[in-house]
């Protein structure tokens, strides 16, 4: 099958085409099953298999995609005739950053494949996290697990050819119970990164075991609490919100084709211009975020993205300055033609499609907050005057470039004088984007960095589903208007 794809893309070549790339998946499957309330909800599997090729021709792109290989001079001339259309209308031509040829693999770490997992064993984990959480308080619990795997061949017309085998796992936990107002609150437990693999060994039952009882005594305390008093307060963000503050506004921000404007229809485009890097003080001298494909065992780390470039870890913000942005291929040349000077020197390696029938387009790798020097969470309350501590995603409003932000949570403690004194519920916060992140005054040290991972990242039209990772650490931000 490789030799068939390389004979076709030598053949269009031939016939003009600048540049081809095929992307074969052998095998793409996933699996889900979902327990609620002590019954199995959902368990469902899915498995496809095809080939995806991309077409340059005269600055434009061409695109086919089928789950039927026995045609495949035809796909070939498919995506060749689209490229001739588009070529027709092209506003921009593309051009592509140059990069080397090369021939690689890359398997992600696991060692017990979860598809060789009997059905059974998987519902009696499922059965087990269920009766953990069935205690008083608790009106409603789910506990799941989707599965995903994926073989994927990339071949090119520069001479790359690279195989890539991928694993993933996420499970959750969550509770439900309703207050004396009728209101309806969830504490919930998503593991990241567990140890050096990702496979059904990362499914430690003590882990579990341990976050359930943390998640229903949290659930309770949230029930019976006051609500977030509106305020002008620091806020001490916990990894399980400052994973989600890092995403949409640092991660989806420094989306080089969102900059550029090719998400301002579907999902907004984002504030930063390019003239803002190198000059931009997008947060204070605390903040390093970067992009960092290199980070071991997590979905935002897959060896090499779908232009055929090898993973890499860029720096994003450096003490605060705005150096760099998540890139591919295609949107470095148009950024650096459109600034008329060198922004970006190649490709940072995050052009990534969902699946074969999609396009690749940038995507966030795992896009991380550097630990800082301020000691544990202990230590940054008690260096804290008036504030809450946040934590768990609950509802998100983002503006339109990302300039500005609305965040509820799941649980808040509120803090004064340096100690933890009760739950609040209802906590949410507000921001500016650059602002807020120029009110960083504290990043905890390495004890509080967790890798929260991301499994249902969306992006494009059609819409593209990417998985990835925020490592982060707990973040004290002052001045922030809460309670709203």
């Amino acid at each position: 099958m490789i030799n068939e794809l390389k004979q076709q893309i030598e053949r269009l070549r031939n016939a003009g085409a600048t540049y081809v790339d095929a992307r074969w998946y052998p095998l793409e499957e996933s699996s889900d099953l979902t327990m609620w309330n002590g019954n199995l909800k959902n368990a469902t599997a899915s498995r496809e298999s095809g080939v995806g090729v991309r077409v340059l021709y005269k600055g434009a792109w061409g695109f086919s995609a089928s789950s039927d290989i026995s045609q495949l001079a035809g796909l070939f001339d498919k995506a060749f005739d689209n490229a001739r259309v588009a070529a027709e209308r092209v506003t921009f031509p593309v051009r592509l950053a140059e990069k080397d040829a090369i021939q690689a693999s890359f398997t992600s770490p696991n060692e017990i494949d979860p598809f060789t997992v009997e059905l059974s064993e998987k519902v009696d984990f499922l059965k087990e996290m269920d009766s953990l959480m069935n205690q008083s308080g608790v009106v409603q619990r789910a506990s799941g697990m989707t599965f995903m795997k994926k073989q994927i061949i990339f071949v090119d017309s520069e001479g790359s050819e690279i195989e890539k085998k991928i694993i993933e796992v996420f499970p959750a936990i969550q509770v439900m119970g309703v207050d004396a107002q009728g209101v309806t609150h969830t504490r919930k437990y998503q593991p990241g990164r567990i140890g050096a693999t990702r496979g059904w060994e990362t499914m430690d039952r003590k882990l579990f075991t341990d976050n359930a009882a943390r998640i229903v005594k949290e659930l309770n305390e949230v029930l019976v609490a006051e609500d977030c008093p509106r305020d002008t307060r620091s806020v001490i963000l916990l990894p399980g919100i400052m994973f989600l503050q890092t995403h949409e506004t640092i991660g989806h921000a420094l989306e080089l084709d969102r900059i550029l404007g090719y998400e301002l229809a579907y999902a907004g485009g984002s504030f930063v211009r390019l003239e803002d890097f190198g000059k931009l003080q997008y947060g204070s001298s605390k903040l390093t975020a970067r992009a960092d494909a290199t980070l071991p065992n997590t979905p935002g780390s897959f060896g090499y993205d779908d232009d055929g470039i090898p993973a890499q870890n860029n720096l994003l913000i450096d003490k605060g300055l705005l150096v760099g942005a998540i890139t591919g291929r295609q949107m470095v040349e148009e950024a650096n033609a459109k600034a008329r000077k060198p922004i970006f020197n190649g490709s940072g390696g995050a052009n990534r499609a969902t699946s074969f029938y999609r396009v690749p387009i940038e995507r966030m790798t795992n896009i991380n907050i550097d630990f800082g020097t301020d000691g544990t969470l202990d230590d940054i309350v008690k260096n804290t005057e008036k504030g809450v501590i946040l934590d768990g995603e609950k509802s998100w409003s983002i503006g339109s470039n990302r300039e500005q932000f609305h965040f509820a949570t799941d649980i808040g403690w509120v803090v004064e004088d340096g100690e933890v004194k009760h739950v609040v519920k209802n906590a949410t916060y507000r921001g500016e984007t650059v602002k807020f992140y120029n009110s960083l005054t504290a990043v905890g040290d390495e004890s509080t960095w967790e890798v929260q991972y991301v499994d249902n990242c969306g992006k494009g039209q059609p819409n593209q589903v990417m998985q990835l990772g925020h490592g982060v650490p707990v973040c004290r931000f002052d001045n922030v208007t809460i309670g709203e």
